[in-house]
């Protein structure tokens, strides 16, 4: 049975016929040999008390490729950039990424990445406030100089949308603005497809108007109505849709990220993996 929030949201977006359609050829949707990762901000307080233990809990369950983010002990939970990369390494994971802030520290960012082995740093929120027009081509400016900088030094800078970005101003939205006005070359999206859907809006839509443009994504599912993010297959998030159109947006890297938990982080993201698995 279709989950009733999602329901909704695939009848307003107009895929609720595309979706039962997929529903016979959904054990096609995901590859077998997927390499599946992780936002760490998922056990962001497990990572902050013993991050070199927390990393091998979440290599014992499968997961290959981490995404860091930054907080209050640093850009890898009180690790140096080379102690993260040989953690990881050890573990059989890769550090592909990391969360940070577009920022005065920045020159000192891109160094811990570049010493980390990391490919991608993804600013996780805007720069600049201002929900209009002119902010947002602002905010595109200085992501195509960050990117400009970063490709310099052999990383790939990139932006992580959330649901404040699908508003609209003057008629268009804002999260278009940023596409329309960033150099693909230059800044690489990372599509939250959670937040996609809590704003309402269709990221096969994005996929197809902005083909190959997401490299990175956040595969979380949501509850629609409180607006948290919640276990695989309990939210509005048509997960195998999105793997069965993921070569049209370009990913190369799908973390799993989820902020709220029916238990603990472990036990939801077990679930999620399992789930995955069996899609």
């Amino acid at each position: 049975m279709i989950h009733t929030n999602r329901r909704n949201f695939l009848k307003k977006s107009g895929l609720a016929a595309a979706g039962t359609l997929l529903i016979p050829s959904m054990s096609f949707a995901v590859a077998p040999n997927e390499k599946y990762g992780v936002q760490l901000y998922s056990f962001r307080d497990e990572m902050a008390k013993d991050a070199k233990g927390t990393l091998e809990q979440i290599a014992s369950i499968d997961i290959k490729k981490i995404e860091s983010a930054r907080s209050k002990e640093g850009l890898y939970y009180g690790l140096s950039p080379k102690e993260m990369k040989e953690t990881c390494d050890s573990l059989g994971m890769e550090l592909c990424s990391g969360h940070v802030a577009l920022d005065k520290d920045f020159e000192n960012t891109m160094r811990q990445a570049v010493e980390s082995g990391q490919e991608y740093i993804i600013c996780s929120s805007l720069p600049s406030k201002g929900q209009n027009i002119a902010n947002y081509k602002k905010v595109a400016e200085a992501f195509n100089k960050a990117g400009e900088s970063c490709k310099k030094l052999g990383l790939k800078f990139g932006y992580h949308n959330h649901e404040y970005e699908f508003e609209s101003d003057k008629g268009e939205v804002l999260y278009d603005v940023l596409m329309d006005n960033t150099d693909p070359d230059l800044v690489h999206m990372e599509l939250d497809l959670g937040w996609v859907v809590v704003a309402e809006k269709d990221p096969l839509h994005y996929f197809k108007k902005y083909p190959k443009r997401f490299p990175l994504w956040h595969l979380k599912d949501m509850n629609m109505h409180e607006k948290v993010s919640t276990e695989f297959g309990k939210g509005g998030l048509d997960i195998a849709m999105m793997m069965k159109h993921k070569s049209d947006s370009g990913v190369k890297h799908i973390f799993i990220e989820q902020e709220e938990y029916a238990s603990t982080p472990m036990e939801s993201m077990k679930h999620n993996m399992n789930f995955l698995k069996t899609l």
